[in-house]
């Protein structure tokens, strides 16, 4: 990558999401001072993570009571009402996952999570998980049948990152399915021994940011600018940017 961005034509380049402390992120920073160019963090945003090298019943127990039934205890109701599973969609079936996903997008935030154009890139994406040893989990949760809520997760090198979700918001009224769907993923990871992390990542929800309540460990995301072009650091410092 330091070769490229000393060799190749650019005036600035942004990169998203690095996590502080990574080495991806000291790596610009130390390439910024080396060749003098101007380096800027454009964007910050906190990242939640669940620790699960230790026990399920301990988790839940720290957890506050709301949080603990929402994710946890409101099991009972959900499988009074069917037959309950849940099904890894890849790799049968990714098209009927990503359809699911749009479906309860579209229902809540009036538009498609994934468009024809990227379902070839997630394709690619997941497949190249696999080829280097990750594990994808396209959990789709069912009652009698019918999916009901979805999770794009990815195991990778110990840790699960939850990188999307999905869910029937007026299943009943009692249950908030995808927190309950998240309540069955992240005991699936305190019971794999070679996971020690569920990653739910960056953002809040639409009504509450349920991340920052369920995760035991807190991270900080950054996007930086690198800004190679003379005229446009002079233009940046006389804005004072």
């Amino acid at each position: 990558m330091e070769h490229q961005l000393e060799n190749s034509h650019w005036s600035e380049a942004v990169f998203s999401d690095l996590r502080t402390g990574s080495e991806e992120l000291s790596a610009l920073v130390t390439l910024a001072a080396t060749q003098r160019w101007a380096f800027r963090i454009i964007a910050a945003d906190d990242g939640y993570a669940v620790k699960t090298s230790g026990d399920f019943e301990d988790y839940l127990g720290a957890l506050g009571a709301n949080s603990r039934l929402r994710l946890y205890n409101r099991r009972t109701t959900f499988e009074s009402l069917g037959e309950v599973r849940q099904e890894n969609l890849w790799p049968t079936s990714p098209e009927g996952f990503f359809q699911a996903l749009n479906r309860f997008h579209q229902a809540r935030w009036k538009k498609d999570c994934v468009t024809d154009k990227s379902l070839a890139f997630h394709r690619a994406f997941l497949s190249r998980i696999e080829d280097e040893g990750g594990r994808p989990f396209l959990s789709a949760l069912l009652c009698d049948n019918t999916v009901v809520s979805v999770l794009y997760n990815v195991w990778y090198r110990g840790v699960v990152y939850n990188i999307q979700a999905g869910f029937e918001e007026n299943f009943h009224k009692k249950l908030s399915l995808g927190t309950l769907h998240l309540g069955y993923a992240i005991e699936d990871a305190f019971k794999q021994s070679d996971t020690h992390r569920f990653d739910l990542l960056a953002g809040k929800g639409k009504k509450e940011d349920y991340k920052a309540r369920l995760a035991t460990d807190t991270y900080q995301f950054v996007s930086v600018m690198l800004v190679k072009s003379a005229l446009f650091r002079a233009l940046y410092w006389m804005r004072g940017l």
